[in-house]
């Protein structure tokens, strides 16, 4: 199988499973629910968002709408310099990361370009896919479903603690889906590996 091959169906299963997701999600699940998947520290937990990764927002329509434009730019940047990297001799890896982090891109301008005029809202009941009267908003102005949430630390702060005494800890806030991951695993694998997939040249030793 060829790295171009390799990148077609990673891109293709980070795709269709978060989409499967947000989509169960949409339809199953009203804002705020939490079903849990292991005790308390791992659990789905619904919410939406306008912004950008991880539950962080971008406020107003303007900064919904040129934070979308600026996705699509960013994942044709991004699919155009995979395409430049699948011809050259270069790491399979690398490839790969890269891979994953333009489907987490396209992955969430999904969400951001056509949830609005498919789903209705999610309020008091699981969306409705393709209702009668409409979406709940319009093209670009769609919002990114979110659902995994893992507080692996869930306390408070002792009183006697100089920081917020007695007042609630929880480590990883963050909500995400897995677009969001999928960026995350490719940008750490970039840092981490950089040095094994781009060794550098030794100097020549000076006369």
């Amino acid at each position: 199988m060829t790295k171009g091959t390799r990148a077609i169906v990673l891109i293709a299963a980070i795709l269709i499973s978060d989409q499967i997701l947000k989509i169960w999600v949409k339809t199953t699940m009203v804002l705020g629910q939490d079903i849990p998947l292991i005790g308390k520290r791992i659990t789905l937990h619904f919410i939406e968002n306008n912004g950008m990764a991880f539950g962080m927002e971008m406020g107003g329509d303007v900064g919904k709408i040129i934070l979308t434009v600026f996705r699509i730019v960013a994942a044709i940047a991004i699919v155009w310099y995979l395409t430049t990297l699948i011809k050259k001799d270069v790491p399979t890896g690398f490839v790969l990361a890269v891979a994953a982090i333009f489907a987490g891109a396209v992955g969430n301008i999904i969400d951001s370009l056509f949830y609005g005029m498919i789903f209705s809202e999610s309020f008091y009941q699981p969306a409705v896919m393709f209702p009668e009267g409409g979406g709940y908003s319009s093209f670009l102005k769609g919002r990114v479903v979110d659902m995994f949430y893992f507080p692996v630390i869930n306390t408070t702060w002792p009183q006697w603690s100089p920081i917020k005494p007695g007042e609630s800890f929880i480590f990883f806030r963050p909500v995400f889906n897995i677009a969001d991951a999928s960026i995350t695993t490719g940008v750490i694998a970039i840092i981490t590996f950089q040095k094994r997939w781009f060794p550098h040249e030794e100097e020549t030793p000076k006369e």
